[in-house]
């Protein structure tokens, strides 16, 4: 097997998931087995409990880990399903070392970072990687953080213990443009890779993220300062229309043919290319249509990641331009709001989260999609919101509502779970991962997926209360997905309605740009035929 280490430098959010996932989507066309997976230096042991003002979304994993939204970018820009074992914290690891020597396992020694807290580390590395080529690591980060520093003595140690020959640093570090100067710096990143050479690691790549071409002249002297050959020097631009243009960016930079050439491999190039399909598509697209996203989290860049990019490859399915409006659910509550905000949507998605702000906004939303016939998508929260609109304004059942955000409700139409009642802890604790349902023939959703039962993961603590689905249903709100094993509603559907699907999963977790999940694919096909009939 061969190894990548990934790290960064200069400032966070550099781009070293996407570099990483990128370089993995290219290797693979070279025919090689790659998985990704990410080692973070916070203390916490999963992003789960997590704020999405302070992480973004929790991206999970199949197998149930709640993980870091670069996994999210792994998996959608490669082939491999990953695990919990390709997400390690500094929590992990302090943790899994503690209880070693609670145990004795240690046999009395003195536990230390080195050689204890490194080797757990190790170890992860090994295991993360089973039966594949090559295995990409990215360190989150900035080189010279405190915490970072034991993962980064251990990459070192494990370089030196597996050969150089099959192993490579790649440093993503910024090459900032300074308008006053008028000219890009090296600076940051000469001080960077000089940083990162004291901890005893030299890059073999340096990836230079800007905003401007990097001229031969910076080229040559990135090349002597950071001790690389200048082919090592690779360019990463902000691309202009789509995430998905960095793989093609990079593979004008050469950098598969130069990772390979450093690991010693020989791999022709490949014959096709999916990703000049994929931002052709995106490019040049026949249809367009504006989509409604009602949420409580729109001013954060990624707090809905995943759903933002199924929604994109729902588009590029359909040869169509997406245009997402971002809607605050807290604007919908205000009188007159949700005519003036909704108004001329071709579809409306209401994503999954957890807590009682912006809920009515939500609900309002719900019901003008139900009134006028226009295509809604519910996710987790999703569902639980369309149940609520349906049972109060179909059924009349005043004060339905979720035991969540009531819970003095006197018709609980959404219930906590009963096993989730005596849960304390927070962490991970959720009904986390894939599970399975059923789907009922003739359904949208089972036309849509082609098959009768299929795989969807979870993270929630409240269903459909079972004793008001066969009112729900006598009314027109058709369950058309069950967990066979519990009997749980994982989908519901409105009878006489264009397109009206709501889930209790996260089918955003299953979506990759050449193969869009089949109910995101259809919300955008039933968006368009809206848009036809306005």
């Amino acid at each position: 097997m061969k190894y990548i280490f990934v790290t960064g430098g200069v400032v966070s959010s550099l781009g070293k998931g996407l570099t990483a996932a990128s370089l993995g989507a290219l290797l693979e066309l070279r025919g090689l087995r790659v998985r990704i997976q990410k080692f973070d230096p916070y203390l916490n042991v999963d992003p789960g409990t997590m704020s999405p003002f302070q992480h973004g979304e929790v991206y999970v994993l199949e197998d149930g880990a709640e993980t870091d939204l670069d996994l999210g970018h792994y998996e959608r820009f490669t082939s491999g399903k990953l695990s919990r074992l390709n997400s390690l914290t500094s929590g992990q690891v302090y943790e899994s070392v503690i209880q070693k020597e609670r145990r004795g396992d240690y046999l009395g020694k003195t536990v230390q970072v080195i050689p204890h807290v490194t080797n757990e580390i190790k170890e992860r590395i090994a295991a993360g990687g089973k039966d594949v080529d090559i295995l990409i690591t990215e360190i989150g980060g900035t080189t010279g953080d405190i915490e970072g520093l034991p993962f980064l003595e251990a990459m070192r140690q494990f370089a030196h213990e597996a050969g150089r020959g099959d192993v490579i640093f790649i440093h993503v570090t910024l090459v900032p443009y300074v308008a006053a100067a008028g000219e890009l710096k090296t600076k940051p990143t000469q001080q960077s890779v000089a940083k990162l050479r004291e901890i005893g690691i030299q890059p073999d790549v340096v990836v230079c993220r800007c905003d401007h071409p990097l001229n031969p002249d910076l080229r040559d002297k990135l090349s002597l300062f950071c001790n690389i050959p200048v082919k090592a020097v690779i360019e990463a631009r902000d691309v202009e229309h789509s995430i998905y243009e960095l793989p093609l960016a990079l593979q004008r930079e050469r950098m598969d043919d130069l990772v390979l050439e450093l690991l010693g491999l020989k791999l022709p190039r490949p014959r096709k290319n999916i990703w000049e399909e994929i931002v052709g598509r995106i490019l040049n697209p026949k249809h367009e249509v504006t989509i409604g996203v009602v949420g409580k989290y729109i001013e954060l860049q990624d707090a809905y990641k995943s759903v933002y990019e199924s929604v994109t490859h729902a588009g590029i399915a359909n040869n169509c331009k997406v245009n997402v409006r971002r809607i605050d659910a807290e604007d919908l509550q205000a009188k007159g709001a949700v005519a003036a905000k909704l108004r001329g949507l071709d579809g409306i998605l209401v994503p999954g989260g957890f807590g009682d702000r912006g809920t009515e906004g939500k609900i309002a939303a719900a019901r003008w999609a139900r009134e006028h016939r226009i295509p809604y998508y519910g996710l987790c929260l999703g569902l639980q919101i369309a149940v609520i609109e349906f049972a109060r304004n179909v059924l009349k059942l005043k004060g339905a509502n979720s035991t969540e955000f009531d819970p003095r409700s006197p018709h609980p139409v959404i219930n906590m779970m009963e096993e989730q009642k005596k849960v304390i802890d927070k962490g991970a604790t959720m009904r986390l991962g894939s599970y399975e349902c059923a789907l009922t023939p003739g359904t949208i959703a089972a036309r849509a997926y082609g098959v009768p039962s299929i795989r969807e993961r979870h993270r929630h603590r409240f269903e459909v209360n079972n004793d008001y689905v066969a009112r729900l249903e006598r009314a027109g709100l058709v369950v058309s997905g069950l967990n066979p094993r519990r009997n749980l509603v994982e989908i519901v559907e409105l009878k006489n309605h264009p397109w009206f699907v709501a889930v209790q999963f996260h089918p955003e977790f299953q979506s990759k740009p050449n193969k869009a999940h089949p109910l995101f694919a259809a919300f955008v096909a039933a968006a368009i035929k809206h848009r036809g009939r306005t």
